[in-house]
């Protein structure tokens, strides 16, 4: 199968609250697929994360909406390329109004840490060493 582009969408209640914490982590957003309803974050040039308004969220669905800060149905994970970069973006992303999640965890060959960005997302950063890389 060819690479395909990945997009996430998220609920957010505040838009710009959410453009300030992710532009704070280093993220940019796409401005041809940003609005006051809808921003598209550039997570690489195959994954993107489309935080949309709550009321624009539910355009795209017939059932209800979650509340983040209820039960947790997904886990967004995204790869850095060290330790020292998993530490980095969560303790910037604490540092800007995020709450932790889980302990870090430390396999060896694998690191992780985690947190809840403002709308109670839960966010995984995580290092793995080639021994654990994934087949592509």
């Amino acid at each position: 199968m060819a690479a395909q582009k990945l997009f996430v969408n998220l609920p957010v209640g505040d838009l710009k609250r959410s453009m300030g914490f992710f532009s704070g982590l280093g993220f940019r957003f796409d401005t041809k697929f940003t609005d006051d309803k809808a921003a598209c974050m550039v997570v690489s040039g195959e994954a993107y994360v489309m935080l949309l308004s709550a009321p624009f969220f539910k355009d795209f669905t017939r059932r209800e909406v979650r509340s983040a800060d209820g039960p947790t149905e997904a886990i967004v994970a995204l790869s850095c390329a060290s330790r020292g970069e998993v530490d980095a973006l969560t303790d910037r992303a604490l540092a800007s109004g995020a709450a932790p999640a889980m302990d870090p965890m430390d396999h060896g060959w694998m690191y992780v840490r985690s947190f809840y960005d403002p709308d109670g997302h839960h966010w995984e950063l995580f290092w793995m060493g080639e021994k654990a890389e994934l087949e592509g």
